[in-house]
């Protein structure tokens, strides 16, 4: 089937890039879109038509639902591709481009809603047999239903805001006094960062992994699996380094959890590219947190393992094409790992580091990738996230991919302005790394006050 002709891409930075090179290889046109902050990015000069949609202010630009709409429709594109991030899991904007006859690149919107409500995509994980955590099956209303589930499922427990993301909304709780005060803060943040208060219990894992399996389903009910990503290293639920395989899972454990990925995307009849986060606990049991309807920044990881263009195959199933893939196609080729490359400060509580970079050298040599926009003289804005780009190394083994990643972080030179690098230099010498050691608090544990 012929993919689109041409496609507005309704992002910015290193994955707006990235899609216009996925696009061009598969001769398709691309519109980016861009706010005034943006004008100058490099990226912009390989799209076939540019759009400024408005100032920096995000608002005001990249989620501005009618700007956006208008600018592809002056264009003519038949498809918009949301990235990941802004608008890339609003259910409203994939239902206006629908009622525009502009193709969504993403999920239905009954996948994004179903599934971007927390409540109900436990819900319907639970139905399915999909393990998950113990905890509330609905929405918890107020303190006495907050207190009777929490000494049922036992201390301590974790209040997670319904429509939460990025740790916001989240508060643990060790006993019943903890768990009240983290109850109402929880419903304050969760109404203050997403305009909805409401939150569930679920019982707390002592230091877990954070194993994400990713999946493609076509509109024909074909679903497949690419293995697992671990995303342990996180710095207040922010990932900072990813990899796939994870060190903890073997070969039964991964088809354990591709199977239970499938079922949950199997029941919610979903389309697209996906990603379904599970929590591994100490003795291997996995539980289901949550699925993300959209690309995900880690996702270079599991195309280094697998071999598979993951922004192709996004683009030619909401093109209307059958997978190109079958299960048994799926190998698991060496390890591959990534790290975030952030316009921050680690000595100063990572501060965001916006500014001017006056050198800029990244790395190379066999094995290594770099998915940036930026270059010398690129002024890093101060209106968005503070992700410069992903260093990713791939090679036979996870010993041989941790020793590249040190030599490319020893070349990796950027000057100007803080980055995350000489943070990152660290971890990739801590010993408990190295062997694999980790879990969801490593980064507090050994590096962070908390």
């Amino acid at each position: 089937m012929k993919p689109f002709s041409r496609i507005l891409i309704a992002n910015r930075g290193e994955i707006a890039l990235r899609i216009i090179r996925a696009c061009r290889e598969l001769g398709i046109e691309t519109v980016a879109v861009y706010s005034e902050a943006d004008r100058h990015a490099s990226y912009l000069a390989l799209a076939d038509e540019t759009v400024c949609i408005g100032p920096a202010p995000s608002l005001q630009s990249y989620l501005d639902i009618p700007k956006i709409i208008s600018a592809a429709e002056i264009t003519d594109v038949e498809a918009i591709h949301p990235g990941y991030g802004f608008l890339s899991e609003n259910a409203q904007f994939a239902e206006i481009c629908h009622s525009c006859h502009i193709q969504f690149i993403g999920p239905t919107v009954e996948n994004i809603r179903q599934l971007g409500d927390k409540a109900a995509a436990r819900e319907l994980a639970m139905k399915l047999g999909v393990p998950c955590v113990p905890g509330s099956k609905d929405i918890v209303r107020d303190e006495d239903e907050a207190l009777k589930i929490a000494r049922e499922v036992g201390y301590p427990v974790l209040v997670k805001a319904v429509a939460g993301g990025g740790g916001r909304g989240m508060r643990v709780a060790r006993n019943d006094a903890s768990l009240i005060s983290g109850f109402h803060q929880a419903r304050a943040e969760a109404q203050a960062s997403f305009k909805n208060p409401d939150v569930y219990i679920e019982k707390y894992i002592d230091k877990p992994r954070h194993v994400e399996i990713q999946i493609l389903a076509d509109s024909y009910g074909a679903i497949i699996h690419l293995g697992e990503r671990d995303c342990s290293l996180q710095r207040r639920h922010q990932k900072l380094v990813e990899e796939a395989p994870s060190p903890a899972v073997d070969d039964e454990l991964r088809r354990r959890m591709g199977d239970s990925a499938i079922a949950l995307a199997r029941g919610a009849e979903y389309r697209g590219a996906g990603t379904i986060e599970f929590l591994l606990d100490q003795d291997n049991n996995y539980y289901f947190i949550e699925m993300n309807t959209r690309i995900q920044v880690e996702h270079p990881v599991t195309e280094m393992v697998t071999g598979i263009d993951l922004l192709k195959e996004q683009i030619l199933v909401a093109a209307g094409s059958p997978l190109r893939f079958l299960q048994e196609d799926i190998e698991i080729r060496g390890s591959s790992i990534e790290c975030r490359i952030n316009a921050e400060n680690p000595a100063d509580g990572f501060k965001p580091s916006p500014g001017t970079i006056t050198k800029y050298i990244p790395p190379g040599g066999f094995g290594v990738r770099i998915d940036s926009h930026v270059h010398a003289g690129y002024t890093i804005p101060s209106h968005y996230d503070s992700l410069i780009g992903k260093l990713i190394v791939h090679r036979e083994t996870r010993e041989e991919a941790i020793l590249t990643m040190k030599r490319a972080l020893d070349e990796f030179v950027i000057e100007g302005i803080h980055t995350t690098i000489p943070f990152q230099r660290e971890i990739f010498r801590h010993y408990h790394f190295v062997q694999g050691n980790i879990d969801t608090g490593f980064l507090e544990e050994y590096f962070l006050d908390g």
